[in-house]
């Protein structure tokens, strides 16, 4: 479950110098975790378009919606999405799990995961499609043609939400070559450096009315 949240009111005006904590991060057990931001982190990371937030305020399932913090967020989405930004993220992950879980016959088939899905990430963004869904699903659904391909993760995910345990095993070709071919055209692909990035401004200005909205 992943969360934003707002200190006591005091906390922001502090004349501490020492570095305060601004996540929140809680194993529940093994199926649950809970990890949150403090409202001025979720901010500054907006302003950088990190992936993972921006996929958090695309989320489907909203539990608890307290203020107008998460529609003013969402709101500034079209304005502090960068694809590039977003491309850098998804290809880092991509590459690294690629090349430390899924080389050779034996792979760690849990893994697959771990790479499919920053690839379809890379290939939502460069489709023009903007913010990438959270769902698993959406991003495999958006994959032209590829049945075999689709099949094999279908099954892939069945056995997971069965509960299997998906360790070390043998690579599944289906799944092994798509990812091989993605990664070999990634190679070959140049990521513009990103433009300037969008003002501050507007996001210290939300930052003061949702402190006050929240607290006073």
């Amino acid at each position: 479950m992943r969360f934003l949240y707002v200190h006591p009111h005091d906390w922001y005006f502090s004349v501490d110098l020492e570095d305060k904590n601004d996540v929140i991060e809680r194993p529940l057990d093994g199926q649950l975790d809970l990890s949150g931001w403090d409202l001025r982190k979720a901010l500054r990371l907006l302003h950088k378009s990190n992936p993972p937030l921006l996929e958090w305020l695309n989320s489907p399932t909203v539990y608890l919606e307290k203020h107008s913090v998460g529609d003013r967020l969402r709101g500034l989405l079209p304005e502090y999405y960068s694809p590039t930004a977003c491309l850098y993220h998804y290809l880092h992950m991509a590459r690294g799990n690629y090349k430390e879980y899924l080389r050779g016959e034996m792979v760690w088939i849990k893994k697959y995961f771990y790479v499919l899905r920053p690839l379809l990430a890379i290939r939502w963004i460069e489709e023009g499609r903007g913010v990438v869904p959270m769902e698993f699903e959406t991003l495999l659904a958006g994959v032209d043609g590829e049945q075999d391909f689709k099949l094999a993760v279908s099954g892939l995910l069945d056995r997971k939400i069965m509960g299997e345990e998906l360790d070390e095993g043998p690579s599944i070709p289906e799944i092994s070559d798509f990812i091989d071919r993605e990664m070999g055209c990634l190679e070959e692909t140049t990521i513009e450096p990103r433009g300037p990035k969008p003002p501050i401004e507007g996001l210290n200005d939300i930052f003061r009315l949702c402190v006050r909205e929240a607290w006073l």
